[in-house]
């Protein structure tokens, strides 16, 4: 019997740019891998699963597309010898699919009930080609993770070069000014040989290139030992502090003598570093003996792989889905799949498939692909899943999180919340990230007459500064020219909690007595959410780059009574300041005094850093800093803020409905979104983002601009307030995300979580990183440097 779909008008290959998802099914993990393999749709390239929950049969009943291509794959079985072999990502780049996997496929027709249909016949053999050939979600990662955007710029492009002369041979050839003979990097404009940095992986190197360029202001050096044939070197812009290209490289060195031509690649790249290093940071996983962790797998312990610098990613998501408000939320296995016309780009269905990826045991095995030698103790680690989808989905439109480079662990989990608070929750499901809030009362005293004010926002985490105390050093003379790492005294979580909550001095006028003597301001709890996430600020700025210190914070396992920064409100016989008008309020704005005294830290005047805050809603620092590394040339960047004119300037000028209505198509109403873009300048993003860190606000009712000043904690509509304010609050370390590395922006992530493991039948640490779960070791030294810790109340 033949099919009579197999010359549908709808049958095509799949376009260039077009998604195909052959790897696994869109609504849970079951991939080809799988004895039943995957069915792809050939109408609209959706994989769904073909096993006992046959996601590929709802897609069919829900789309009427008759015909898929169900693919198998087997892995080619290797043999794990002892020790490990060290993974090379070039080695693995280099294989083919076919070098590691046996793959069947086969047409299949649901409404003919066909299980083979000759995928010779009509339009089959180009549209299963290209089903075949087509880039997978997973690979487009792949592909895209090593890969950095490196351009000209305008000190390679404009180069100048001094009177030609004949360079030693790269054998000869060394640092002229010491003898290292690799690493070494030709200054094109002046032809001097200088050492690089030292690098990963035991590299040499004293820096004499850098001291070259401070010396002469000579930007553009190319490292010898990465020249290849076809000109494809590395060449770094001192002066850009980048990575460049330069499309006259083949001249450049000609001018020196030197024939690109005959040029053999001796030294990896710096990609190829770059890769090794994110490939090799490992914490310890083994024992003090030097034995190999025991895997853990079951219900719970399952594993992410790496999609490429994506470490960051999956800690967080193991640290949230580990919560029973993430688990309640997204954990439904006795359901239907939610309903979506594209389930992989419905965060709905992604975050309730990466639920049940984590939590349900039904990926958690050792991989049955290695087999340990017969005399060698090693267990396999998982597979590990690859959350692509969700990946995907997170990072949609976003500057940082769209890319393959390494992100702020930090960042990603205030993003997470955000995404996942605006999503829909159809009762009786409730937003997780209401486990996460609480509210914060802000109090202000003037110093001259001691009338206060009182104001409460709703936050969803704390972000505490940790004191920064070195240890002193003894200098001996026999150490090395190399700057000896920093020692740091090591501090308590309550010495970082008084710190955040303690009083500081603000300076304002007061508007009841007109004193400029300034303000005390304190901010303490006034409710205390069930999960408590806190962000560790350990960094400073060297150079204008923000580095990682590494300041130990004493955590204990048992629980801590946070009473003690409970607001007690307002007392009686304090008398309150007056209100003000809207322009008043503006012009004697507030920063963030945390936020405004990390940029400080880092080395900006705090004109800029007031503008920076202002200008981004008065958040974070890293978006403050953000912005001032973009504005840095800005002629008015020293003036002072002129906030009255702003305020006059946005109330007579009004509003762009355009912009409302933009937001008003995102669910949020016009008053509301009046108020965000008067308080964030009219950008539509901030405004976004304003509304939804000041939920409570209920904006500009009238339409004449007259906005309410009042930052409650319980709308004119009765909502609750964030949080419980039952004492005692006690809480206790739940998990953490750790972060090895000198910058947020490199190095690895990994999770910490407390859990019952049923084999033991008590409760213990469990590292997870990447694809690898285990029973951890050396948790308390962990603890003390971790970069986020969660705390549940009990």
């Amino acid at each position: 019997m033949t099919c009579k779909h197999v010359d549908s008008a709808e049958l095509r290959a799949p376009a260039p740019a077009q998604s195909v998802y052959r790897e696994d099914c869109t609504q849970c993990f079951d991939s080809i891998d799988d004895p039943t393999g995957l069915n792809v749709c050939l109408y609209c390239f959706n994989g769904g699963c073909c096993s006992d929950r046959d996601h590929a049969g709802i897609h069919h009943r829900s789309t009427k597309h008759p015909l898929v291509l169900n693919i198998q794959r087997s892995r080619k079985r290797t043999k794990r010898d002892e020790p490990p072999q060290k993974i090379s990502k070039l080695a693995i780049a280099a294989e083919t699919e076919e070098d590691r996997f046996d793959t069947r496929t086969e047409v299949r027709c649901y409404e003919c009930g066909l299980d083979a249909v000759d995928k010779t016949s009509g339009k089959l053999p180009a549209v299963v080609d290209g089903v075949l050939k087509a880039n997978t979600f997973a690979k487009q990662a792949e592909v895209q993770a090593w890969e950095q955007e490196i351009t000209p710029c305008e000190h390679t492009l404009c180069l100048e070069q001094e009177l030609p002369r004949q360079i030693e041979s790269q054998d000869l050839g060394h640092c002229s000014m010491c003898d290292l003979k690799e690493n070494l990097w030709l200054c094109l404009q002046c032809g001097n040989l200088g050492c690089g940095r030292q690098q990963f992986g035991g590299v040499g190197g004293n820096s004499h290139g850098l001291k070259h360029t401070e010396l002469t202001s000579h930007a553009v050096a190319v490292k010898l030992g990465s020249i290849p044939p076809d000109g494809t070197a590395d060449i770094y812009c001192y002066a850009c502090n980048e990575e460049r290209t330069d499309p006259e490289l083949a001249s450049h060195l000609a001018h020196w003598g030197i024939n690109i031509a005959e040029r053999e690649k001796t030294e990896k790249s710096l990609t190829e570093m770059q890769i090794e290093q994110n490939l090799k940071w490992e914490f310890s996983m083994t024992t003090e003996d030097g034995k190999e962790l025991k895997p853990i797998f079951g219900e719970g312990f399952t594993g992410l792989k790496n999609l490429g610098n994506s470490c960051y990613l999956a800690s967080v998501l193991q640290c949230l889905f580990s919560m029973p408000t993430f688990a309640t939320r997204f954990y439904h296995p006795q359901d239907p799949p939610p309903p979506a016309v594209n389930p992989a780009e419905d965060l709905e269905t992604q975050l309730r498939k990466v639920a049940d990826g984590l939590l349900s045991g039904r990926y958690s095995y050792p991989d049955t692909d290695v087999i340990a030698s017969e005399d060698s103790p090693y267990i396999p680690h998982q597979k590990g899943l690859a959350p692509a989808m969700l990946k995907h989905l997170i990072g949609r439109g976003h500057e940082e999180f769209s890319t393959m480079r390494q992100q702020d662990a930090f960042e990603l989990l205030l993003h997470l919340f955000k995404l996942v608070s605006r999503s829909p929750h159809t009762a009786p499901a409730q937003d997780p990230i209401r486990a996460f809030r609480f509210v914060m009362e802000q109090r202000l005293q003037c110093i001259s007459c001691n009338a206060v004010r009182y104001r409460s926002d709703e936050q969803d985490n704390i972000s505490i500064p940790v004191p920064v105390r070195r240890k002193l050093r003894v200098i001996n003379s026999d150490e090395s020219e190399e700057k000896p790492k920093d020692e740091f005294v090591p501090v308590t979580l309550k010495e970082c909690l008084d710190t955040f909550t303690g009083a500081e001095e603000v300076e304002l006028t007061c508007p009841a007595c007109n004193s400029k003597a300034g303000f005390t301001k304190r901010s303490l709890f006034k409710t205390f959410p069930e999960i408590l996430a806190i962000n560790a600020r350990r960094f400073e700025l060297v150079n204008w780059v923000p580095t990682k210190l590494d300041v130990p914070v004493i955590v204990d396992d048992e629980p801590f009574n946070l009473d003690v920064y409970m607001s007690s409100g307002q007392q009686d016989g304090e008398q309150l300041l007056p209100e003000e008008t809207e322009s008043a309020v503006a012009s004697q704005f507030t920063p963030n005094q945390g936020a405004l005294e990390q940029l400080e830290a880092m080395g900006f005047p705090r004109v800029r850093c007031e503008k920076a805050l202002h200008a981004t809603g008065n958040g974070d620092a890293d978006t403050a800093m953000d912005w001032l590394f973009a504005h840095m040339e800005d002629p008015d960047i020293d003036s002072p803020l002129d906030l009255k004119a702003q305020a006059t300037s946005n109330t007579s000028s009004g509003i762009d409905s355009e912009s409302v209505e933009m937001m008003a198509a995102m669910g949020i109403n016009g008053p509301q979104a009046r108020k965000a873009l008067k308080e964030t300048g009219g950008d539509v993003s901030r405004a976004v983002d304003w509304v939804f860190s000041h939920p409570d606000e209920q904006g500009d009712v009238e339409d004449d601009g007259n906005a309410q000043s009042d930052h409650t904690a319980t709308s004119s509509a009765g909502k609750p307030m964030a949080g419980n304010a039952d004492l005692p609050a006690k809480f206790r370390l739940q998990s953490i995300v750790c972060h090895k590395g000198t910058s947020i922006h490199a190095g690895h992530y990994v999770a910490f979580i407390r859990k019952y493991i049923p084999d033991e039948g008590s409760e213990s640490w469990v590292l997870y990183n990447d694809e690898k779960v285990v029973k951890a070791v050396g948790v308390e030294e962990m603890k003390k440097f971790a970069y986020v810790y969660f705390f549940n109340r009990v």
